[in-house]
C-alpha cells in the first residue's frame, strides 16, 4: 500500500468531503454520484493504509490520519493548479476554471460586474463562492480560490491587494424610527438603541465594532445575524438599528422599506479590494479578470450606487 498509487482525482474528492464534511454535498458539489464519491474515498484510504474519516450516521469527521493526508493533499493540489496555470500562460489562452471568492455583501454587485466579464471572456468556466471575511482568508491561504474580491485586506496573509472602488457603510432604521426626526444624530443618540449585527469574523461587524471604539461607547447588541438579508428583514420589522454596507441597501432605500440615517460621522467609507495571494501564480484568467474589475469596477459602483447618498470622506 502507497500514498503514490492515489490519483489526483481521489485527492480532489477527499479534499472536497473534508471541506464540507459531507459525502453528499462533495458529491454535489463536483457533480458526482454519492456512490462515486464514497468509491473514491474507499480507493484512497486502501492506497493509505488508514481510514480517512470516521461515519456515524450522517456525521463525518476526519481521523488523525485524514487530517494529517489533508495538509499534503492540498499543497499538491495546488501545485497542480500552478502547473495548469503555468502551461495557459505559455498557450496564451483564457480557458478552464476561474474560481472568485467574495464577501456576502460583494454579492449584491459581483454577479453583474461579472456577467460584463464573462461577456467578453466566454471560455471560461467562472465559479463565485460565498464567504465571510475570515473564511474568505482561509480559502486565499488554502489556494481553494484563484483571487477574492473583499472589503480590509488580510494582514496576516502575504497578498497583493488592490483598491478598486469605495465601499460605503450607513446606519438604517425602521421608516418611523424617532431618529429619523433628527437631522444629524449623534452617536450618542444611537446608545439607548439595540443594534442587529453580523457575527463575529464579518468584515462589517470589525467596522461595527471599530466605529464605536473610535468614539468610546459601548452599543448594546441586540441580535446577531449571519446575513445582511437577514438584518435588513429584522430593522424593517422594527428589531433595532443596523451597520451596513450601502451596496446591500438599493432596493429598500429605493422603495422607502428602510431608513438611512445620517449620523455623524458617516457614511463610513472603506474600499473594495480584489485581492490574491503573492505566493500563487496567476493564471491568464485571472489575471484578466484583476485587470478588469480594476479598469471597470469603480465606475460601475458610481453607476449603479452613486445617487442613493452622497459620499463625503469619513473622519
Amino acid at each position: 500500500m502507497s500514498v503514490r498509487n492515489a490519483t489526483f482525482r481521489q485527492l480532489r474528492v477527499f479534499v472536497e468531503v473534508a471541506r464540507h464534511l459531507s459525502f453528499a454535498r462533495a458529491a454535489e458539489s463536483l457533480h458526482l454520484t454519492p456512490p462515486a464519491v464514497t468509491m473514491q474515498i474507499k480507493e484512497l484510504e486502501g492506497h493509505v493504509g488508514l481510514p480517512l474519516f470516521e461515519r456515524q450516521g450522517r456525521r463525518v469527521a476526519l481521523t488523525t490520519a485524514g487530517e494529517y493526508l489533508l495538509v499534503y493533499a492540498r499543497k499538491v493540489l495546488a501545485t497542480l493548479k500552478d502547473a495548469e496555470d503555468v502551461a495557459a500562460r505559455l498557450q496564451r489562452l483564457e480557458t478552464g476554471t476561474l474560481t472568485i471568492g467574495m464577501l456576502g455583501t460583494a454579492q449584491y454587485f459581483l454577479p453583474a460586474l461579472l456577467a460584463e466579464f464573462t461577456r467578453e471572456h466566454p471560455g471560461l468556466d467562472v465559479r463565485l463562492v460565498l464567504g465571510n471575511r475570515e473564511q474568505l482568508v482561509q480559502m486565499l491561504r488554502n489556494a481553494d480560490v484563484d483571487i477574492a474580491v473583499m472589503g480590509r485586506p488580510p494582514s496576516e496573509l502575504n497578498v497583493r491587494a488592490e483598491p478598486f472602488g469605495a465601499h460605503p457603510h450607513v446606519f438604517v432604521a425602521p421608516t418611523d424610527h424617532p431618529l429619523l426626526r433628527i437631522g444629524h444624530p449623534t452617536v450618542q443618540s444611537l446608545l439607548p438603541y439595540g443594534f442587529i449585527v453580523r457575527e463575529h469574523g464579518s468584515g462589517t461587524r470589525a467596522l461595527f465594532q471599530a466605529f464605536f471604539e473610535r468614539h468610546h461607547e459601548e452599543p448594546r447588541i441586540a441580535m446577531v445575524l449571519a446575513s445582511n438579508e437577514a438584518i435588513k428583514q429584522a430593522v424593517m420589522a422594527g428589531l433595532g438599528l443596523g451597520l451596513l454596507s450601502l451596496h446591500t441597501l438599493q432596493l429598500e432605500l429605493e422603495h422607502g422599506l428602510i431608513a438611512r440615517l445620517d449620523v455623524e460621522g458617516t457614511p463610513i467609507v472603506r474600499a473594495w479590494h480584489v485581492v490574491h495571494t503573492l505566493a500563487k501564480l496567476l493564471s491568464p484568467a485571472a489575471e484578466a479578470f484583476r485587470y478588469f474589475v480594476l479598469e471597470r469596477g469603480e465606475g460601475f459602483l458610481a453607476e449603479r450606487y452613486g445617487a442613493l447618498l452622497p459620499l463625503p470622506s469619513s473622519p
